[in-house]
């Protein structure tokens, strides 16, 4: 047999070869990709802006909370997913998008950042997602939305935590349909981040008034 012949049949067996292989190898599993809807347009306070800069941080998470898919417990100590819907980013980032969005929206704190911006802040807002899936409870037809974050509101200056507290919230789902849920997720990450925005701005505000009061003062 020539050269030129056998290189013919190797790359005929190798075409064979490919084409078995992919012909065996599973279809990748189609997805619907969900963005966090917001469910109400956060009111704007009309207080002076704080003097004050804040730095959000994405919340550090494990598991498959780090992932993008939709995680559902449908019974005690069993954790799933829905099947062909995911959302559109990694968990930890809905979240963290979603404080920036009702900070930037509250209008008190106007210099906001990220940890990616890599820009100085007097605060950082750092957390824990602990939770962000659906889950059902016993006597309910229907899942509830639960996010649960502990949170920590740093003083970057001296890396001291002023003020720390687990938010946590819930939303019942219209019915059991993806869409629903995805719905009663956006719900509960409104009320979630606005009643984090309240508390972060009421903590900082009064960790600068103690500051400003045991600043030394300098002598004449």
């Amino acid at each position: 047999m020539t050269p030129t012949r056998t290189r013919h049949g190797l790359a005929a067996a190798l075409c064979a070869l490919l084409a078995t292989a992919c012909s065996v190898l599973p279809a990748p599993e189609p997805l619907d990709v969900y963005l966090l809807p917001a469910t109400n347009k956060a009111a704007t306070d009309a207080s002076a802006p704080r003097a004050w800069s804040l730095r959000i941080a994405r919340p550090d998470a494990s598991g498959q909370l780090v992932g993008q898919r939709i995680l559902v417990v449908p019974e005690p100590n069993r954790m799933s997913v829905y099947k062909g819907a995911s959302w559109h980013e990694p968990t930890p980032l809905l979240v963290r998008n979603r404080i920036f969005d009702a900070f930037r929206a509250d209008g008190r704190v106007s210099a906001l950042s990220t940890e990616e911006m890599r820009t100085f802040a007097d605060f950082e807002l750092a957390s824990d997602l602990s939770a962000f899936h659906s889950e059902y409870r016993a006597g309910t037809k229907s899942p509830d939305a639960v996010i649960r974050l502990d949170t920590r509101l740093v003083d970057t200056a001296s890396r001291r935590i002023v003020a720390s507290r687990v938010f946590e919230a819930r939303q019942n789902a219209a019915d059991t349909s993806v869409a629903a849920v995805v719905t009663a997720f956006g719900a509960a990450a409104d009320r979630l981040a606005a009643e984090l925005v309240a508390w972060a701005v009421t903590q900082a505000d009064t960790a600068r008034e103690t500051t400003a009061h045991t600043a030394p003062v300098s002598p004449p």
